[in-house]
């Protein structure tokens, strides 16, 4: 017993491969970044637009989304895997019952005594053992293994729920930009009318020719084209929206893009060392530390297999002698498996384990390094947008402003209506291009929270 109890001491003291240290990758210190300094740390960052609708988007696609499903089912498929290399610690122990009727021959040598009977019976009840002592720190190996997948799964999962929060965000506010586009279109077909009405009616009096009437015609009928297009962009977001919140009937009323707030933007001189809050940045590191310890689950193998085996157990010639004094019977057995030859393929795996960390190690990197540069794009982003903003509004005062100047000119038989079409068309485009841009900055503040792992701490 104390033998046992020593080589089960030795068993945890020796764990061949190496252990692991995170890669150390060379990053600015901050990102670029926006004067503005505002604190955000908030686990539900949609919170910050405060729509009821988006939250209540958000939050059936978190609960019924066939990919979020997916990822969970994947999480509770590590778990089971951690369990079963934890068990590698402990011994096997399986019993079992056997009772056979069997028959002596007379003419072996020697020959069987005549006081015993040539049929016979064997009932048999044994409890027996198999244990492998992790000797070579194998089992412990794959332990650390299992248990960075593990870890590895429930990061993939925060990906994805991190994704599809940002993707439905997005979704909804390119619908509420086509709400809003469609309000622009509605205002341009009025007036559209109104100019289509006052080209008839000049026409009709002499003062203007069919070509205006014509030219009218067309711009109206352009206007009806960019709604029609409006409409149909709307529909296939609603249903890209009902997919994702696994509600594919849902319907969804018009709203206010220019309600949504704008969220704070980060403090300047951002750390960049948030990336470590990254779910997919923790997903490729815990994929790097289980390629880590395959190795060593490769290089134990190259060592010779120490196991223990043992029985305990009865037997009887009748069943209900079994269990009476005198039945019992036990073994014990000690096993070494050494490798002597196998044509290198232990040598092999070992490669092919180093080759895999090696590949997990570059993957690390890339991510790491896409993730700041997706920061800091998305940095750019929401600065830029911000500032055209004010461009844009400019733009579109002056396109309004033209406009009426020109509907009036043209009334008043100053100019041709060809000025009051390159008029009417500047002022859409400047309505619509106010519109996107008020859009992609929503979009782009979603981009930063997924960028920096849903938040940001000051």
């Amino acid at each position: 017993m104390k033998r046992l109890v020593l080589l089960s001491v030795l068993a945890g003291c020796t764990t061949v491969g190496p252990d692991y240290e995170r890669p150390q990758i060379e990053l600015p210190e901050a990102y670029p970044a926006p004067a503005a300094a505002s604190d955000v740390s908030l686990a539900q960052w949609w919170r910050l637009y405060r729509d009821a609708t988006l939250e209540e988007l958000v939050a059936a696609t978190r609960k019924s989304n066939a990919d979020l499903r997916l990822a969970a089912a994947r999480v509770r498929e590590a778990e089971a895997v951690l369990s079963e290399t934890g068990a590698a610690f402990l011994p096997e122990v399986s019993g079992g019952y056997s009772a056979t009727r069997s028959r002596v021959s007379t003419r072996t040598t020697p020959p069987p005594l005549a006081s015993a009977p040539l049929e016979r019976s064997q009932h048999s009840l044994t409890a027996s053992t198999s244990f492998e002592l992790d000797f070579w720190g194998r089992f412990a190996r794959a332990n650390e293994a299992a248990r960075a997948a593990l870890l590895g799964s429930r990061f993939s999962y925060d990906v994805v729920e991190l994704t599809l929060s940002g993707t439905v965000a997005q979704a909804y506010f390119a619908l509420r930009s086509l709400d809003a586009q469609l309000a622009v279109l509605e205002n341009t077909l009025k007036l559209r009318q109104d100019s289509l009405a006052i080209a008839r009616a000049r026409a009709e009096a002499g003062l203007a020719s069919e070509l205006d009437v014509h030219q009218a015609q067309g711009a109206l009928s352009d206007a009806l084209v960019q709604r029609r297009e409006a409409v149909r962009q709307r529909a296939l977001l609603e249903r890209q929206l009902g997919q994702l919140a696994g509600r594919l009937d849902v319907k969804l009323a018009a709203g206010e893009l220019f309600a949504l707030p704008l969220p704070p933007t980060p403090p300047a001189g951002l750390p960049s060392a948030l990336l470590d809050r990254r779910p997919d940045i923790r997903s490729a590191e815990e994929t790097l530390v289980a390629a880590n310890a395959q190795i060593g689950v490769a290089r134990a193998a190259l060592f010779p297999a120490v196991s223990l085996t043992g029985a305990l157990g009865a037997q009887s010639a009748e069943l209900s002698h079994l269990l009476s004094s005198g039945a019992g019977i036990w073994t014990l057995g000690f096993g070494l498996a050494l490798p002597i030859f196998d044509a290198g393929r232990r040598e092999a795996r070992v490669e092919q384990a180093q080759a895999r960390r090696e590949q997990a190690l570059a993957n690390y990197q890339r991510s790491v390094e896409t993730a700041f540069r997706e920061v800091s794009d998305a940095l750019v982003n929401v600065e830029q947008s911000a500032g055209t903003e004010a461009e844009l509004q400019a733009r579109l005062q002056a396109a309004r402003n033209a406009l009426e100047l020109s509907t009036i000119r043209y009334e008043s038989g100053y100019s041709p209506y060809l000025e009051v079409l390159d008029a009417q068309r500047t002022a859409n485009d400047a309505e619509l291009a106010f519109v996107r841009n008020r859009q992609a900055r929503l979009a782009f503040s979603v981009d930063l929270m997924k960028a920096l792992g849903g938040g940001w701490e000051k």
